[in-house]
């Protein structure tokens, strides 16, 4: 297991979102050192893949739990948003 998957298995989607969404503020404000700039950037990517592979595993849940009229469960893919 990598280090992002160990990361991945320990933190939210709401969290990583919220830690992303600080290191762009950060990053536009334009305020920080090359090497820390390239380290907020390194960071944001990892969590950028994480959130990511949370909304993936969310969309498959969704593909299998989605429920016929009777009840019974089928196998029926989620449909993509438009935005």
């Amino acid at each position: 297991m990598t280090e992002e998957q160990a990361v991945a298995n320990e933190i939210s989607f709401e969290e990583s979102l919220k830690e992303l969404e600080a290191i762009v503020k950060a990053l536009e404000e334009g305020n920080l050192t090359l090497d820390e700039s390239l380290a907020h950037f390194e960071k944001g990517i990892s969590l950028s893949r994480i959130c990511s592979q949370k909304l993936e595993q969310a969309e498959k849940k969704i593909d299998f739990l989605m429920a016929a009229q009777d009840g019974e469960l089928v196998l029926k893919p989620a449909e993509p948003t438009e935005e």
